[in-house]
């Protein structure tokens, strides 16, 4: 029996033609390149606005329940003869009735006007308030607020008045007319014009704290403010003009040529001479970029450049 041959075919693999360049095989769209998302632009933080305030400081009942809870612990005590002012201000100065103290509202008031709700930063200070809350309050009655202001209050806080909060940091009480008796006469002044360097100080200290919209918030009102209660050379400055026959005619508050980093203002004082109508202007400078104040230069001749 013959055995069958098998035949095995080889086959080889068929090459096609190779691509010219101008032949490149397609490739598959690529899918968009997507851009990095921008870098966040930083926002700086807000900066402080410092109060910086001459008023008055009123105790006020927040709600209703407060004040029939006063009416409470008014009754326990003895208040007889005594008016309400006398009798509020009695009554939240005893240790045990503190808790009314720190759940009444503190309103500050400058010209009559509700500018501020007052909180103390330390509850210690709470002290400050009560001292403030005369039992014999008088329109020459004055408080120097030094703070930061907030958001306006809730309607809660105080009953509905819808003013700025301000969490002070030094509050102190004096009236008008011991702050004018307090301010030292200059040796330029004689003696014989006591009365009247008095009197210029009562008068400069009531324009600079009758100015229009002085509410302490500016950084303009701040420095009056200041120099208005810290800086006696102002009224001596006042009273020399006065004794040359000279009137005050203005008081500008400037930006200084020394700002750059730090708020610097100059506050210049005109006097004008009543028969010549030569005026003579004086600045102090001021630095008023943190919560306090502070003299830079102190009062000196002011020429215009």
């Amino acid at each position: 029996m013959e055995e069958e041959e098998t035949t095995v075919e080889s086959y080889e693999p068929v090459i096609g033609p190779a691509h010219t360049p101008d032949e490149a095989i397609a490739q598959p769209p690529s899918a968009p390149e997507i851009a990095p998302p921008p870098d966040p632009v930083p926002v700086e933080p807000a900066s402080p606005a410092f109060v910086y305030a001459l008023g008055q400081v009123e105790p006020r009942f927040p709600s209703l329940a407060i004040e029939k809870e006063f009416a409470q612990a008014a009754g326990r005590s003895e208040n007889g003869g005594l008016t309400d002012r006398q009798a509020l201000q009695a009554v939240i100065s005893e240790r045990q009735n503190r808790y009314l103290a720190r759940r009444l509202c503190w309103v500050f008031s400058i010209e009559g006007l509700e500018a501020y709700i007052l909180a103390p930063r330390d509850p210690a200070d709470l002290e400050l308030l009560i001292e403030a809350a005369r039992a014999e309050p008088r329109r020459d009655d004055l408080d120097v607020v030094i703070g930061e202001r907030g958001p306006i209050a809730p309607p809660e806080a105080c009953n509905g008045l819808g003013v700025p909060m301000v969490a002070f940091d030094q509050l102190y009480s004096f009236d008008r007319d011991s702050l004018v008796e307090s301010v030292p006469r200059p040796e330029s002044i004689p003696q014989k014009g006591e009365e009247q360097f008095r009197q210029a100080t009562g008068e400069l200290f009531d324009r600079i704290a009758q100015m229009a919209d002085n509410a302490g918030a500016t950084d303009e009102h701040r420095a009056l403010n200041y120099l208005a209660v810290r800086y006696p050379a102002i009224y001596a400055t006042a009273a020399e003009a006065y004794g040359r026959n000279a009137s005050l005619s203005g008081v500008e508050v400037r930006p200084s040529r020394l700002s750059g980093v730090r708020r610097i203002l100059d506050i210049v004082f005109s006097y004008t001479h009543r028969e010549t109508d030569v005026t003579e202007k004086y600045f102090v400078r001021c630095d008023v970029t943190e919560e306090f104040p502070f003299l830079v230069t102190k009062m000196s001749p002011f020429y215009e450049r």
